[in-house]
């Protein structure tokens, strides 16, 4: 448990030992989310450091203020297990709180790995709603949020009944007014960490429009990778290759037709 300050208290997963990793979750979702990977990292000489959200299993505190709030928290984690900058990996929702990280403590971070990233380009309507109805777990019938799913994280063919469970509603929500009180402007290039975001090709939410702003916000600071056969929840659709993606970047590949020829043989 990490006393975060102000009320705050963390509870956090850990797997594997060697270089530490910190794994930031998606919206109104827990630290479980990163299970499978987390395994295969393990195996490869990785720590996964993975803090619950404020709201989730033993973390609990007032709601944040805004994206910075939750920054602070991932700080209070980096503080308390990594003797060094540490390398954070943010999926989703999750990629706004580690860009915020590397924008308030550049001193805490070496290196950014962002899956499904976005934050700039705005999602279509009926994919917010699909969005709002995957959340709503215990207020909408399960076959209508499967359909949710399917339209807002899941790539066609993949399961979306995967991610049937696992949700905070009103965390979520919590999220997303502190998301919203915050200026994209703060985050968005994340301070001065160089970054690999994984781009699924099949992601509404995050669409490509994101990561070709960011692109040309920070130049070569951005090693982008495209990512087949996955959409919002990539974690859950291509585990392996996400993993391979993490170990290869931070081990110091940042060479991107290798990297994306390493994606390529390993999507499934």
């Amino acid at each position: 448990m990490v006393d975060a300050g102000n009320g705050v208290k963390i509870g956090v997963r850990t797997v594997g030992s060697g270089a530490p990793i910190l794994m930031i979750p998606s919206l109104g979702r827990g630290a479980e989310d990163y299970d499978a990977v987390a395994q295969l990292l393990a195996t490869q000489g990785y720590m996964s450091i993975r803090p619950d959200p404020r709201g989730i299993g033993r973390s609990f505190g007032p709601p944040p203020a805004d994206l910075f709030d939750l920054a602070r928290d991932a700080a209070a984690v980096i503080d308390y297990f990594c003797p060094s900058p540490a390398n954070i990996v943010g999926h989703a929702f999750g990629n706004r709180v580690a860009r915020a990280v590397a924008a308030l403590a550049p001193d805490k971070v070496e290196r950014l790995v962002l899956l499904a990233g976005g934050g700039r380009t705005a999602m279509g309507s009926k994919v917010r709603a699909a969005l709002m109805g995957s959340i709503a777990q215990g207020s909408k019938p399960d076959a209508e949020r499967l359909e949710d799913l399917k339209t807002a994280f899941f790539y066609e063919g993949n399961d979306p009944a995967t991610w049937l469970r696992g949700w905070y509603p009103a965390l979520a929500q919590q999220q997303l007014a502190a998301s919203d009180r915050t200026d994209t402007a703060r985050w968005w290039t994340a301070g001065c960490a160089p970054m690999l975001l994984v781009q699924a090709d099949g992601d509404p939410v995050a669409p490509p429009g994101n990561a070709e702003a960011l692109a040309d916000d920070i130049g070569d600071r951005l090693t982008l990778v495209r990512l087949r056969r996955a959409s919002h929840a990539i974690l859950p659709e291509q585990p392996r290759a996400v993993a391979a993606l993490i170990a290869d970047y931070l081990s110091g590949l940042s060479n991107q037709e290798a990297l994306q020829s390493r994606a390529d043989r390993l999507v499934v």
